[in-house]
């Protein structure tokens, strides 16, 4: 287990800065929940809206994930719906003792436990936008969990709000301009163009260098069809007038 949590704490973040797809995402918290002796974890983002679909990211077994996905369990799932009251982390176990539960409800827990997923030490995050998201950090004995809450709760609540908010402006981003799809990096560059910012400091606020800022809005550049930055970014603006 850590000993060194500076350390681990700004190597995530570096990592997080770095991250452009959901690939990325998964690779640096696991590498940083491996530090605590958290193997396997679940960042669940919920919909604004009942019709929305939730973003899942996580090194649960896929067929797991996508049967709870498939069988829209996350809307009835018992540590959801806690979590969606809690203002703190919680530890559960998959018989959930002194709570009532459904059929469906039983039938979930019974499933994730086929897959060792059979305790818990769940995160809510809600920020400041009202947006809810749950994070949590899965094994088949509840004993580890509870000797890591003792010690790092505060740290991993830390960690998953860093993860919330590094998905929410990546990932969660309409990043089509005039019908094209830039990568987040294209889209973040051109995204500080349009308003002023210069490369350089484009360059510290993404915590890359000036020449790769410069590299990404070529590539955005001939993604659009367009000679010159400014042609970019007035294409930007004509998709997206509200970010100026």
């Amino acid at each position: 287990m850590t000993k060194d949590m500076p350390l681990v704490f700004e190597t995530f973040l570096e990592r997080l800065s770095e991250s452009v797809d959901e690939t990325d995402f998964r690779d640096a918290l696991a590498s940083a929940a491996s530090r605590f002796d958290l193997l396997t974890f679940a960042y669940l983002s919920l919909p604004s809206q009942p019709s929305g679909e939730p973003k899942l990211i996580s090194n649960y077994p896929r067929p797991w994930t996508a049967h709870y996905l498939r069988n829209q369990y996350q809307r009835v799932d018992p540590v959801i719906m806690r979590a969606r009251l809690a203002e703190r982390p919680f530890q559960w176990e998959c018989d959930l003792r002194g709570v009532e539960t459904s059929k469906v409800q039983q039938r979930l827990f019974a499933e994730a436990a086929e897959f060792g997923i059979c305790s818990g030490l769940t995160i809510p995050i809600v920020d400041r936008r009202g947006r809810v998201a749950v994070m949590t950090f899965a094994a088949r004995e509840p004993s580890a969990l509870l000797r890591v809450a003792e010690r790092y709760e505060q740290a991993l609540q830390l960690m998953a709000m860093c993860f919330h908010i590094h998905i929410r402006r990546k990932l969660s981003v309409n990043r089509t301009v005039d019908g094209i799809l830039l990568t987040p990096r294209e889209y973040d560059c051109l995204r500080w163009a349009a308003r002023g910012t210069s490369a350089l400091d484009t360059a510290c606020i993404l915590g890359i260098t000036a020449r790769t800022v410069a590299f990404h809005l070529d590539n955005a550049r001939n993604k659009l069809g367009v000679r010159t930055k400014n042609q970019a970014v007035a294409l930007l603006a004509s998709s997206r007038s509200s970010i100026l």
